[in-house]
């Protein structure tokens, strides 16, 4: 997504000593004009009875119903994820998968100001571009190593754990990338678990691209070797792995 408001970055402009204490999740109430149909209102969560959460009730129910939270967002289609000659989606259906797998991650995050009340336990009412701006994928780059810890996120290092982890627990991956130049757009990209006939690409039993699925220049509702190691392109100056339970 065009990224105008990552110079002054949500994340960066505050520095938070010690990992501080959890501040609740910044999230706006979900509309009736957020759906799949629609390319209104793409900051709050959908409001769709049919769309499947992530059944948390044991390893196999959580994998099966990711995989029908995939078909059903049918990112390749949907219009709620088609680019623009301006924008692409690829935070909007982070957002919306991990909303529906029952993980927070931010499609829009506090304002400093915001961040020193709640710091301070004044509450706080997410209110769109007042108390909360919208944080795209450079930005939630940096998030994930300020905030992640404390909303349940762990750093990894290995592509090859990642996809395990996510593959055997049923658990939610993110690859993210940050831009060299301010302003443009990075990339944030859900790593999915594993079926019979849907695999990450090893060499030797090492993954060096993973199972994805992706909102961006092109939608995918799976992919791994088409776009390779996207996220050492020349045009990221860094990126983080992450996992959710």
């Amino acid at each position: 997504m065009k990224e105008v408001n990552e110079t002054t970055s949500p994340v960066s402009q505050v520095e938070v000593v010690s990992k501080v204490r959890a501040i609740k999740p910044a999230e706006l109430l979900p509309n009736v004009l957020s759906n799949l149909d629609s390319m209104e209102c793409k900051f709050h969560p959908m409001i769709d009875e049919t769309i499947p959460y992530r059944n948390l009730k044991s390893v196999s129910s959580k994998k099966i119903s990711l995989h029908k939270l995939i078909k059903k967002l049918d990112v390749k289609h949907s219009l709620r994820y088609q680019r623009t000659p301006e924008d692409t989606y690829c935070n909007v259906y982070s957002f919306d998968y991990c909303y529906f797998a029952k993980v927070y991650l931010p499609t829009v995050w506090w304002t400093d100001d915001s961040i020193q009340k709640l710091q301070q336990g004044i509450d706080v009412t997410p209110i769109f571009n007042k108390t909360v701006v919208p944080i795209y994928s450079s930005a939630i780059h940096d998030w994930f190593g300020t905030w992640g810890e404390s909303f349940g996120w762990e750093r990894m290092t290995s592509l090859t754990e990642i996809q395990r982890r996510v593959t055997e627990e049923g658990g939610v991956g993110m690859i993210c990338a940050k831009r060299k130049t301010v302003g443009l757009s990075g990339h944030i990209v859900p790593i999915v678990p594993e079926t019979e006939k849907k695999k990450a690409f090893r060499e030797n039993g090492e993954v060096l691209y993973p199972l994805q699925s992706q909102a961006g220049k092109l939608n995918y509702n799976y992919f791994a070797r088409k776009r390779r190691d996207w996220w050492n392109h020349s045009r990221y100056s860094s990126f983080v792995l992450y996992y959710h339970v």
